[in-house]
């Protein structure tokens, strides 16, 4: 705050060569100012010594601290403890929220329990007789499970990999030579192929005729590749588990 007698005297005291002038536009404000409050008479010339003093500011001009007092760079001490807390809080609250937000992001694109739970199929083979072909689901596609005799494992491994359209060796498509485990889906176009058919005695695709060996290799017909065989393992003598 600048004393109304203070400014009257520092007005009428000359100015220091060299002083900074006051904008015109500020110089304006204070005008209009003082001639609200009626310390400015008329507009035109004569103005206030608050406006004198403020166009032509000297190193004359002392500040009334009665209202208010000055700090020194760094701001009050006494607070600092205050300022460092408040700081390292909202930190914190930020970096949990952005830790939060991540795992939930990386959570979202992990599969859910019901996804997980038809993404392996346990099948209990204790009930599948010699020479019987069983069909169970899984992902939504049908899957052939045979319990194959000595006399077709024996014929499966006679075959010459050089007479086959994709050569494979019986060996190469089994963990168990006693099971075989393909998917029942024909690599021509999509088609279910039947158990116990066909001329190899292996699975028959009546919708273009494809046939497959005992081994669910490709021996005839339009069929570019042999039936896929899943991922799976044993967990014992007489349980699968597909995928």
């Amino acid at each position: 705050g600048l004393g109304r007698a203070g400014c009257g005297a520092l007005a009428r005291a000359p100015a220091t060569a060299g002083a900074p002038r006051m904008p015109a536009a500020a110089a304006a404000f204070f005008q209009r100012r003082e001639m609200a409050s009626g310390q400015l008479a008329h507009p035109s010339g004569m103005s206030s010594p608050t406006l004198e003093a403020l166009k032509n500011p000297t190193a004359a001009i002392t500040y009334d601290e009665y209202n208010h007092s000055r700090f020194a760079p760094g701001g009050d001490v006494s607070k600092r403890a205050f300022t460092y807390m408040v700081l390292a809080g909202g930190r914190f609250i930020y970096a949990a929220g952005l830790r939060l937000l991540v795992l939930k992001f990386i959570l979202s694109m992990q599969a859910s329990k019901d996804v997980l739970a038809l993404a392996s199929l346990e099948v209990d083979l204790a009930g599948v007789g010699e020479g019987q072909t069983i069909t169970v689901k899984w992902r939504g596609k049908p899957v052939f499970v045979r319990h194959r005799s000595a006399e077709e494992i024996a014929s499966a491994n006679a075959v010459s990999t050089a007479e086959l359209r994709d050569p494979q060796t019986d060996g190469d498509r089994v963990v168990n030579p006693k099971y075989l485990v393909v998917v029942g889906v024909c690599t021509h176009l999509g088609c279910v192929p039947l158990p116990n058919a066909g001329d190899y005695n292996g699975w028959f695709c009546p919708c273009h005729g494809s046939h497959y060996d005992n081994s669910g290799r490709i021996r005839k017909g339009p069929a570019p590749y042999n039936l896929e065989v899943p991922e799976y393992k044993f967990l014992d003598e007489n349980n699968l588990l597909v995928g």
